[in-house]
């Protein structure tokens, strides 16, 4: 099993331009089964991720 550690101290680096994130952009989205969160570096831009939140009726 892999261990879990939350580590404050650690700084992640952007994947495409590897500056330091210490804010992520956020930008909501509309979705046919509720609401998506689009994730991007602020240095560059990229997209880092999206949410993929089920209805609430979903768990």
């Amino acid at each position: 099993m892999i261990a879990i550690e939350e580590r404050p101290d650690a700084t992640p680096l952007c994947p495409y331009c590897q500056a330091s994130l210490d804010t992520v952009w956020v930008r909501g989205m509309r979705a046919p089964l509720g609401k998506r969160y689009l994730y991007m570096c602020p240095h560059c831009h990229k997209v880092l991720g999206v949410s993929h939140r089920k209805g609430f009726w979903m768990g």
